[in-house]
């Protein structure tokens, strides 16, 4: 009997079509694999039981990096074939269809290749560019379907008569493997020093240099996978003051990259299960208790790393370019953790262009570490936390290493593109029961941002084959991303539909969970900013939300936001405002008031008195941010969440030995009413505390459990009223490990059921697929 068979999912590029040739050889079976457009695509001939054995394992067997998301399979006519062939990619879709495959992303480089990088005796021995069918570059060197090494930027090497054996030998590990590679056909390193001032290197001599100039405090840009990095060495206080000062990346704290996991436990706490991600093949950042600042600083991290965090993003090397930074056996000794920060300057999407490099990161690198392979997609680094409740991975930025996975989605969408919103903007493209996210671009705060999401939208649109009739939006009127939809809309006639920010937080969250939403949530969402259905800035909200609409059932009571953006850089003054909305006078003992200067004062009073440039917020990160300056914390935030980051390290310091909460006012709850949390009696307990010599993290301890203790509450209150029993926590304050573990703790022991986010980012980096399933779910557009 004879079977045409079609795998979809993620099969292209991990090594499957070797796979289904060993497994089809090893039965005895008859007939050929090819990649295509919708897959790959078999078909095997031979006795009938060997054709179900063949069946059967594809079924339950398969390579490491594969992803399969569907197998099926129809007799055909037999041929009387005697061998089994890898041919040619087929352009075609196989049968009909859609034409729709994934691309896997970025692999750390494998134990195999390792050993083989390390080993004097084998011919890859300190080849930069290793890799086989089981780790490498996937996502960031593909140039299209089907992928095929004429269709990745590694087809501009040809490749040598010993790597062309490998690559068609099906029983060697680079059978079929597109990036293969070695020292006589591969891409070429390079070192180039800032202003011309020595002769450019080239290979090993390229690498010893760059050792050479870590070792001596130089910032160096470093050519990855998915972008230039900026690199200096993490026990050189001055290197990185010099990096923090040229990128003005004021005091947001760095990632690190350690040579190992012993040199990574010299300067944090690691759990098993953070070591196990730590050390897997998708190698993110992960977020990881600091040791204290005198211990981590005494064990080589410098003081400027991550100030004012009781975390340190650490990751492990990922390519083999990085590990031969660190130095083999026998190599001079250099730095054992390096800063490893986007190669951008601040605000600026991450250089993947080598002549763009060079433009852009002048006056910030000492030199350039680069090799002669293109770059096809920016890729930045990914960032998770564990939770230590439950274990589960927290990704907090998706990209290398996740996108562009598909998402399974609970209910079939039309070809659609959400386009996020316009901090941490990722895109997300939707089709059938699958979605897309983009690698992470990041703000839309210029015109180079907004051009690599334009370029990310193509790529997402040409990886997948989905061509998009309907596209996602938010509501605010000023969002650039969201004009920028407007305008290709209208250009291209397609409807627009318009998903209010916090609705879209509670729909990523409901789909992440796989709910159709036939039954609505409780959605507690809170994050820093969302353009409100009332013109306000809300952030502080709970709805009862499905993917067809929501009720606003309670939010944070409103006050004065004081001149926008810039009531977000100064937290002293929203501080001030909150206080004044609570009635409680800005005494010179507050240490918000101590914070302004006498002039600053003035102007706020009468910017409040006369509502000039102050639109009302609920925001719970506003709240945040005005409770860590009330406690002294941090009156002035050189980075995004920076006064919220502190807050919640100042409350760990005291959540062990305090367990007392503050406690929120509840106003004009009743059925079909909208609840006020009213924040005035945490302010003047906080007040009072202060005044009596609480220490800021006690503060900052009982106004996080007073949070959850209302937003426990407030969902039994829910409950009771709409009879819905799950609650969603999501939104960016829901990055805080504190207020997450204890409000999942206590809605848990209430017995409502929790859902919490995963490998959808909880803040504006997963926004784009509730956005998705929210249009697809609409009857008409708005």
């Amino acid at each position: 009997m004879r079977r045409r068979v079609r795998v979809r999912g993620t099969v292209q590029g991990v090594g499957f079509r070797p796979f289904v040739c060993r497994l089809a050889r090893g039965l005895a079976l008859a007939g050929f694999v090819r990649n295509g457009t919708d897959g790959v695509t078999a078909e095997v001939e031979g006795p009938a039981a060997a054709v179900e054995e063949f069946c059967r394992r594809l079924r339950e067997e398969q390579p490491p990096l594969a992803a399969v998301t569907g197998v099926d399979w129809e007799p055909v006519r037999a041929t009387g074939g005697r061998d089994f062939t890898i041919l040619p990619s087929n352009d075609a879709v196989d049968g009909g269809g859609s034409a729709r495959t994934a691309i896997p992303p970025d692999t750390a480089v494998c134990a195999d290749c390792l050993r083989e990088l390390a080993d004097p005796g084998d011919r890859r021995h300190r080849h930069p560019f290793i890799t086989c069918t089981h780790c490498g570059p996937r996502f960031t060197i593909a140039t299209g379907l089907p992928y095929d090494r004429a269709a990745t930027t590694m087809a501009a090497f040809p490749l040598c008569p010993l790597c062309a054996r490998e690559y068609a030998d099906p029983a060697d590990r680079r059978f079929h493997a597109q990036p293969v590679a070695c020292p006589d056909c591969g891409p070429r390193l390079r070192l180039t020093l800032a202003r011309g001032a020595r002769p450019e290197r080239r290979g090993e001599q390229a690498l010893d240099r760059a050792r050479e100039l870590l070792a001596r405090g130089a910032v160096l840009a470093v050519k990855g996978l998915g972008g230039y990095h900026l690199a200096c060495a993490a026990d050189d206080p001055a290197a990185v003051e010099a990096l923090r000062a040229r990128k003005e990346r004021g005091g947001k704290p760095f990632a690190v990259m350690c040579a190992d996991l012993d040199a990574a436990e010299r300067i944090a706490h690691i759990s098993p299960a953070e070591r196990t991600v730590l050390a897997g093949r998708r190698r993110p950042i992960v977020l990881l208790r600091r040791r204290t600042a005198a211990v981590a600083a005494e064990r080589g991290l410098a003081g400027g790393v991550c100030p004012g965090s009781p975390h340190v993003g650490v990751m492990l090397p990922y390519t083999p370019l990085h590990r031969l930074l660190f130095g083999l056996p026998g190599d001079p000794p250099g730095p054992r953790m390096l800063v490893m920060t986007s190669g951008n300057r601040s605000g600026e999407p991450i250089v993947t262009d080598d002549g763009e490099a060079v433009r852009r990161l002048a006056g910030i690198a000492d030199a350039w570490l680069w090799h002669d392979r293109a770059i096809a997609a920016p890729c930045d680094d990914s960032v998770v936390r564990l939770r230590p409740d439950d274990g589960g991975v927290l990704v907090l930025r998706r990209s290398r290493g996740y996108a562009p996975s598909p998402v399974a989605l609970p209910s079939a969408v039309p070809p659609t593109l959400a386009v996020g919103g316009d901090l941490k903007n990722t895109l997300c493209l939707g089709a059938g029961h699958e979605a897309w996210f983009s690698p992470h671009v990041g703000d839309m705060a210029d015109l180079a941002t907004a051009e690599a999401a334009e370029a990310a939208e193509r790529r997402l649109t040409e990886l997948t084959g989905v061509a998009p009739g309907l596209l996602a939006a938010d509501r605010h009127p000023g969002y650039l991303s969201a004009r920028r939809a407007a305008r290709r809309a209208a250009g291209a006639g397609l409807p627009l539909r318009r998903v209010q920010h916090h609705h879209a937080h509670v729909a990523s969250l409901m789909a992440e969970h796989g709910l159709d939403g036939s039954a609505p949530v409780i959605g507690v969402a809170f994050d820093g900013t969302g353009y409100g259905d009332d013109g306000a800035v809300w952030g502080g909200e709970v709805l009862l939300a499905d993917y067809r609409g929501y009720r606003r059932l309670a939010h944070l009571a409103y006050a004065p936001l004081p001149g926008g953006d810039a009531g977000v850089a100064n937290p002293c003054r929203m501080a001030l405002a909150r206080l004044r909305a609570a009635g409680v006078a800005w005494d010179p003992d507050l240490p918000c008031t101590a914070a302004c200067a006498p002039d600053e004062l003035r102007l706020l009073a009468r910017q409040l008195e006369r509502g000039l440039a102050c639109v009302p917020t609920s925001s719970m990160g506003r709240l945040f941010d005005a409770v860590s300056s009330l406690a002294g914390v941090c009156h002035r935030a050189g980075y995004e969440a920076q006064a919220a980051v502190e807050l919640e390290a100042a409350a760990a310091r005291a959540w062990e030995g305090d367990g007392h909460a503050y406690g929120f006012g509840l106003r004009g709850s009743g059925p079909g009413g909208v609840t006020l949390i009213d924040p005035a009696p945490v302010l003047r307990a906080a007040v009072a505390d202060l005044r009596g010599g609480a220490p800021a993290p006690v503060v900052a301890a009982r106004f996080h459990r007073a949070v959850a203790a209302a937003v426990t509450e407030v969902c039994l209150a829910a409950r009771r009223e709409t009879g819905a029993e799950a609650v969603g926590l999501t939104g960016g304050v829901f990055a805080n490990a504190l207020l997450d573990e204890e409000c999942a703790g206590r809605l848990g022991a209430a017995g409502l059921t929790v859902l919490r986010h995963g490998e959808v980012p909880p803040g504006d980096g997963g926004l784009a697929l509730g956005q998705l399933l929210v249009a697809a779910g609409r009857d008409g557009t708005t």
